[in-house]
């Protein structure tokens, strides 16, 4: 791009936009990659992607004579209703900035765009209460300097990006010494990586170049100490289809699908199968499932539809709104039907590596029967998408008891009072929550050093209240150490997916045989990735 050019079209603008999709369809798994803790939900990359693919389908709807306001604003609601996790929430903020920055314009001069970028990244910067230094929030803050001291001088909006890029990568790199967890780990944040992705692909997508695959020299310091192997990069296609009038159980798939790659989730409900499979031959996983019925909703790495299938939404005939109800998240079929059971009157699916969007809790509330709603997100990077849902629909409507884990969303929903209001709930179930006691069972995807525990990949992970406190080789290692020596009544065990009824039981007997005076309860819960969910009460 010369100099002489000042003006940028509507249609330069969406290009740029493309090209930030594009870069992220090439680089998630590196950044997901990134992520410190070894539990299999480190999906940063995979968050920012589903949200600017939801920008890349709207946007991809435009006619190239739409204007650079029409875009900015297409790019703002869609990323929005369509953010996911913490991180894609705030690149969802990125853009709604940028969105206000060119409102109302039909074509942009190098100056008024690179404010705009630098709008959005003080919008993403403030998205958050309590900024930590060290991740996206101080590559964006140094990168929004860094876009204003560009802009002031007559430069080219290629020259005004290369700047931002260069600054945001030496914000990057420091943030491992900001950040002791990264410095521990030998990695640089995911989400300031992801920010610059985006940046980088909006500068492929203004010159028409293809975007370059991120190089990311920080190895992981324990791999001195542990195994050593290599992260496990091999599958690259995330395949994900559904198969209809089909006459098979989960257990039959999951055995039929094991060997063709990994990250494998399985969902079955009466004839109608889902799978999501990371996959190095698409195709072959396909054909295996075309023996069990026909195939529809087929993505391969592109994950540009709106909505997913959500497998405990139910749909009731139209009524009229009434009342206040909570709207829960849950991680598997099991715990859906026990907050529903509490009392829950709408459920999404969601959880580890499954964080809903924006505009599925936005379409569950109205098309719910209730005026108001408490949610519980039960997931510590699904509370951003909880507060962006109050923002939209407001205070008045929408409240929500920021939940990190299971044991809290079902401390929270028992207190609920639907004789309370809206605000009396929040603060009572906030409370109960806090006081909440949990626990989870995992496996390391990949070796790492957390809270000076040591940890290699395919380890046993012990979290209590969502740190990682113990590692072992078995689950019933692991939940011992979880539990021995802590003043419980009442223990409840929820297996997922992985786990199933005999095995939950025995490790519950193992557990009454420790401490004769714990009551041990044993719940399906069909989550995924974590054989085992805990309260301890």
């Amino acid at each position: 791009m010369s100099n002489e050019k000042a003006v940028i079209s509507g249609k330069q603008f969406k290009d740029m936009l493309l090209g930030a999709y594009h870069s992220f369809e090439k680089n998630f798994e590196t950044i997901n990659d990134l992520n410190v803790f070894p539990v299999p939900d480190g999906d940063t990359g995979s968050n920012m992607l589903h949200t600017i693919a939801s920008v890349a389908k709207a946007i991809s709807a435009l006619p190239d004579t739409a204007t650079a306001g029409e875009v900015g604003s297409t790019a703002a609601r869609s990323a929005i209703m369509g953010a996911r996790g913490n991180s894609g929430v705030i690149l969802s903020q990125l853009l709604r900035g940028i969105g206000k920055g060119v409102a109302g314009k039909k074509t942009l001069t190098n100056s008024e765009i690179g404010k705009a970028f630098q709008y959005g990244i003080l919008y993403a910067y403030r998205s958050v209460s309590k900024p930590v230094e060290g991740t996206i929030l101080s590559v964006a803050r140094g990168m929004a300097k860094r876009a204003y001291a560009a802009t002031r001088n007559s430069i080219t909006l290629e020259e005004v990006l290369n700047e931002a890029i260069r600054v945001g990568k030496e914000e990057l790199a420091m943030t491992p010494e900001k950040l002791p967890v990264l410095k521990a780990a030998g990695v640089v944040d995911a989400g300031g990586q992801g920010l610059i992705c985006f940046f980088e692909g909006c500068l492929a997508g203004l010159r028409g170049e293809e975007c370059e695959a991120l190089e990311i020299t920080t190895a992981p310091k324990i791999q001195a100490v542990g195994t050593g192997e290599p992260l496990d990069l091999e599958f690259p296609y995330c395949t994900e289809f559904i198969v209809k009038e089909a006459n098979v159980t989960k257990e039959e798939v999951a055995a039929a699908l094991t060997g063709f790659g990994n990250s494998m989730i399985v969902a079955v409900m009466d004839d109608i199968v889902k799978v999501h499979i990371h996959t190095k031959h698409p195709g072959d996983a396909l054909n295996k499932a075309q023996e069990w019925g026909s195939l529809h909703d087929i993505k391969i790495n592109n994950m540009v539809d709106e909505h997913e299938e959500h497998l405990f939404k139910t749909e009731a005939a139209p009524v009229v709104k009434k009342g206040l109800g909570v709207l829960t998240v849950a991680a598997g079929e099991g715990i859906a039907k026990i907050m529903h059971e509490l009392g829950a009157a709408e459920i999404i699916s969601g959880g580890q590596s499954m964080n809903p969007p924006v505009e599925d809790f936005v379409n569950a509330i109205e098309k719910g029967s209730c005026e108001q709603y408490i949610i519980l997100p039960n997931n510590k990077n699904i509370i951003l998408a909880a507060e962006q849902v109050r923002k939209l629909l407001g205070d008045s409507k929408i409240s929500y008891v920021p939940t990190t884990n299971l044991a809290q969303g079902l401390a929270a929903l028992l207190r609920y009072d639907p004789t309370k209001s809206m605000i009396e709930n929040t603060a009572i179930m906030t409370s109960e929550a806090k006081e909440a006691v949990s626990g989870a069972v995992t496996v390391a995807v990949r070796d790492s050093v957390v809270n000076d525990i040591v940890v290699k990949k395919g380890d046993y992970l012990g979290l209590l209240n969502d740190k990682i406190v113990c590692t072992g080789v078995s689950i019933q290692e692991v939940l011992k150490k979880l539990v021995e020596g802590g003043d419980y009544e009442l223990i409840s065990l929820y297996y997922g997916d992985n786990l199933d009824e005999a095995g939950a039981s025995e490790l519950a007997e193992q557990l009454e045989e420790v401490n004769e005076d714990w009551e041990i309860e044993v719940f399906y819960g069909g989550q995924p990735l974590y054989p085992l969910l805990i309260s301890m009460e």
